[in-house]
């Protein structure tokens, strides 16, 4: 069974195994560290338990420089919970939380608060307020609260770093194909089904238009995508339009999905789309039908990738 705890003070005296992060979009090095914490657990016959943060730490301290976010809190979860977690700790993250020392920190969230054995983090972990404390202090401080620290590695991914700041950067070049190698899963948005201009089922192809509350979305452009209906479960190959519609003088930007097989029965109204594959950039055509000839393009391109990949549940 998966226990989400916003609070610590009435966590029973079990002994875990626990990472600590942010865990923003579970990447590869996430899932790493996640398998890492279920291995040991099994081994020690301990809970195997996440500790993370609502809001992001940084939207606290500095909201300046506060990262677009990748996932939501209950996207993480999900993913967290399918790596084999069985308790997520999400402490809600404010100015007094943003206090604690470093030495407090250990003794009274980790030690007292969660019971924890064995505490795992990326090799880049800070905590405490400020940043004060790395993990040569976390080593220092388990040594004195009675756990111990485990280091995990970076991933690398074709020579890159895995991290969340890389994983928004290479999609919002549009590169799609990388960030799901990045992320071990295709990048997902979700959102409401909302009316459009009616232009695209008069002149073009008809589409369903999605309205997201994502703070990340991939650069404009045509993708391969899979689209899922949320509420009834059902899903299609699609291929989905990023971007301003510049054919049509388009004045805000956009994000249309053709379904590439028959859409049978109620039109979805919250659906989740996945992107698989960058077909091209958002261009300029001189006239909706020629438009209308490029999407068919694009469709026989769509359909060739789900030819060599089929869909599954």
């Amino acid at each position: 069974m998966f226990r989400i705890y916003s609070s610590i003070s009435s966590v029973d005296a079990h002994f875990r195994a626990v990472a600590v992060g942010n865990f923003d979009g579970v990447h590869a090095g996430h899932r790493q560290l996640l398998r890492r914490v279920v291995e040991v657990a099994k081994e020690k016959g301990w809970r195997p338990a996440i500790l993370t943060f609502h809001p992001h730490p940084t939207a606290v301290v500095a909201p300046e420089r506060a990262p677009k976010l990748l996932t939501t809190i209950e996207e993480r979860l999900q993913v967290v919970r399918k790596e084999g977690i069985e308790e997520a700790f999400v402490l809600p993250f404010d100015s007094q939380f943003a206090s604690l020392t470093p030495q407090q920190f250990a003794a009274e969230v980790l030690e007292n608060g969660l019971v924890a054995r064995r505490v795992f983090v990326g090799q880049n972990f800070r905590f405490g307020a400020k940043q004060a404390g790395d993990v040569n202090l976390l080593m220092q401080l388990g040594k004195r609260n009675g756990f111990d620290v485990e280091i995990v590695q970076s991933v690398f991914v074709r020579g890159r770093m895995v991290s969340s700041t890389e994983v928004r950067r290479v999609l919002t070049e549009g590169n799609v194909s990388l960030a799901c190698r990045l992320l071990e899963r295709p990048y997902a948005i979700s959102g409401d089904i909302v009316p459009g201009h009616g232009i695209g089922a008069k002149q073009t192809v008809p589409t369903l238009n999605l309205e997201t509350k994502a703070e990340v979305i991939p650069a404009d452009g045509v993708y391969v995508t899979r689209t899922t209906d949320l509420r009834a479960g059902r899903y299609w190959p699609s291929i989905t339009n990023i971007g301003m519609r510049p054919t049509f003088n388009g004045d805000r930007r956009t994000i249309e999905t053709f379904l590439l097989l028959p859409l049978e029965g109620d039109t979805p109204k919250l659906i989740r789309l996945e992107f698989l594959k960058r077909v091209r950039e958002e261009r300029k055509f001189d006239s909706p039908e020629a438009l209308k000839a490029q999407i068919f393009k694009d469709v026989k391109r769509a359909q060739m990738y789900f030819r060599r990949s089929p869909l599954t549940k």
